[in-house]
């Protein structure tokens, strides 16, 4: 018997040391499988936790060389929101890379095709199925049910599965995806409402209304300086597109988009056809009537002569040489700011013009979800670029974008409701009106800068409130919620103020046979479109790159498509 009480009381003994060996070590956020992917415990993950010893995290990241936002001393690597991930999660940030907004996306295929990738980084729908059919992600499943903040699922939840979905393979979560406001994929016409004023114009509502401005922009001197040097309409830079596209259905900068919507033409979206089947709308009819609609515009000088060749289009806007450009509602964080900062008396306004036919605005309209974060396969930690975006969303009110825009926040997604926009400018308005109070707005935690706009609104706009011209605001009070505010007040207007009777893509996403064959459809459709606008192929040539564009993957490609509707 008492050898019995020795060995318990000696078991006993061995189990108190082991346990004071596991308590003296470090908290482990996940634990290394063979195969070098990582499991995490729910026991230890918090969301919000900073690392006992600081870590790295290499990531690949988009760096727009005219961004000048940068505050003396900041860098790309070294700046107010990589200093917030440091200060608060022990995370050290590097550059596997940096690319420009029109390079960025070939740097990640050359990562992905030489299986050298960063530790993180964001990609679009067609890169995240190269990676995942190369092997070379880490599964985020356990990641995201155990280290995704509370409001992150509230947002991603918001999409209707929509999110998740785009990022689940084989049941498996391979990536943590965006989910953004809706207002991100409508692209208003913002015009310079002063030149407007000075030349006794209205906003044009037709197609017919709009050439006759672009043309008086052009030909009767808006700015006032003798010269013959303004641009009716801005065209795309090398960085943007004609029109976004299923693939690309949000924040596109300078492109025609209005112009085809008006002419209910829908280039680059799948749409039901008139026998209920999915068509491409690049192919259809109604494409062709609108560039030769931009054709006749590009040849009378209407729109930007150096479209499709300048590296920044912006720059145009900045500089003050140009009266109309279409674009999201968030362009006062693009080259608005600068402009007005240049010449207080620019008054951009924001118009959900031109209407079509039937005077109605029947802009087309993006997924909610298109860009993705992916950690590379045995990347010892994961959960990091997780917990940095939950970082940003939960503190992105504190950071100012007058020094330092958003785009320098590493490995950032958009996260908002679908309706953040229209709900912050309903609130503003009532804030102003008086008929609401800033606390009434308080306990919004998903809507997360609704509180600081509602506090600050009132130190940037001038009355009368219910008019948002240049004149009554005081962008030098606070320069970075003056841009958040305008982008609310006048950018989102016409998501508010009118009917969007809006055209959904059928899909947005890529079928089996788009992997292999869509990088080369899509470069003949955007090589011919743009000789189509700018003359120096024929308007029939487009009859042609629908032969082409048929023979050479597109009927088996629409086939894929009416599979996936179908089911």
């Amino acid at each position: 018997m008492l050898r019995k009480y020795l060995f318990l009381l000696l078991f006993a003994l061995v189990l108190v040391a082991c346990s004071d060996d596991n308590a003296g070590s470090e908290p482990n956020d996940g634990d290394e499988t063979e195969n070098g992917d990582t499991e995490t415990s729910s026991e230890t993950a918090d969301p919000f936790s900073a690392y006992e010893e600081k870590i790295t995290i290499a990531i690949g990241q988009e760096v727009d060389p005219s961004d000048t936002s940068l505050q003396d001393g900041d860098t790309p690597l070294d700046n107010q929101y990589t200093r917030h991930v440091n200060e608060n999660l022990n995370i050290e940030v590097e550059h596997a890379f940096t690319a420009s907004p029109s390079n960025y996306d070939q740097k990640v295929s050359l990562a992905i095709a030489s299986n050298d990738l960063p530790d993180a980084m964001v990609v679009g729908p067609v890169e995240l199925r190269q990676l995942v059919e190369a092997d070379q992600i880490a599964d985020m499943t356990d990641i995201y049910e155990n280290y995704a903040s509370p409001a992150i699922k509230e947002i991603i939840d918001s999409s209707e599965g929509v999110a998740l979905e785009n990022v689940t393979f084989d049941g498996k979560i391979m990536a943590i995806p965006n989910s953004q406001a809706s207002a991100d994929g409508v692209h208003n016409l913002w015009i310079r409402k002063d030149w407007l004023d000075k030349l006794g114009l209205e906003p044009p509502e037709t197609i017919e209304d709009f050439k006759e401005v672009a043309k008086a922009f052009v030909e009767q001197d808006p700015d006032g300086n003798g010269q013959d040097d303004t641009i009716g309409l801005a065209g795309p830079d090398t960085t943007n597109k004609l029109y976004a596209n299923f693939l690309e259905s949000t924040n596109n900068l300078y492109g025609f988009d209005g112009i085809f919507s008006a002419l209910n033409a829908y280039p680059g979206y799948w749409l039901e056809g008139d026998d209920g089947q999915p068509v491409y709308g690049s192919t259809l009819p109604e494409t062709k009537e609108a560039l030769s609609v931009l054709r006749d515009m590009y040849s009378e000088g209407l729109i930007d002569p150096e479209m499709g060749v300048r590296e920044d289009s912006g720059e145009s806007v900045i500089s003050g040489n140009t009266g109309m450009f279409f674009g999201p509602f968030w362009m006062p964080y693009g080259p608005i700011t600068d402009a007005v900062t240049n010449n207080p008396e620019a008054n951009w306004q924001s118009y959900g013009l031109p209407l079509n036919a039937n005077g109605e605005y029947t802009p087309h309209l993006s997924t909610t979800t298109t860009q993705f974060v992916v950690v590379r396969k045995g990347y010892e930690h994961p959960e990091a670029a997780m917990k940095i975006l939950n970082n940003l969303l939960a503190n992105e009110s504190e950071f100012d974008p007058s020094i330092g825009g958003p785009g320098y926040y590493p490995l950032r997604l958009v996260y908002a409701p679908a309706d953040e926009m229209e709900v912050t400018t309903v609130a503003l308005r009532e804030v102003l009106a008086g008929t609401k109070e800033p606390e009434d707005f308080y306990d919004m935690p998903a809507y997360k800068l609704l509180k600081s706009d509602v506090d600050s609104i009132h130190e940037i706009k001038l009355e009368p409130y219910d008019n948002t011209d240049i004149e009554h605001w005081d962008p030098e009070a606070n320069l970075g919620q003056w841009t958040r505010a305008y982008s609310a007040l006048v950018g989102t207007a016409p998501l508010v103020d009118n009917e969007i009777n809006g055209v959904m893509s059928l899909i947005y996403s890529q079928t089996e046979t788009m992997e292999d064959r869509w990088v080369n459809l899509k470069k003949l459709e955007d090589e011919t479109f743009l000789k189509i606008i700018m003359g120096t192929e024929p308007l029939d040539s487009f009859d042609q790159f629908v032969e082409n564009w048929n023979s050479q993957g597109g009927d088996q490609i629409t086939e894929e498509v009416a599979e996936v509707v179908n089911k």
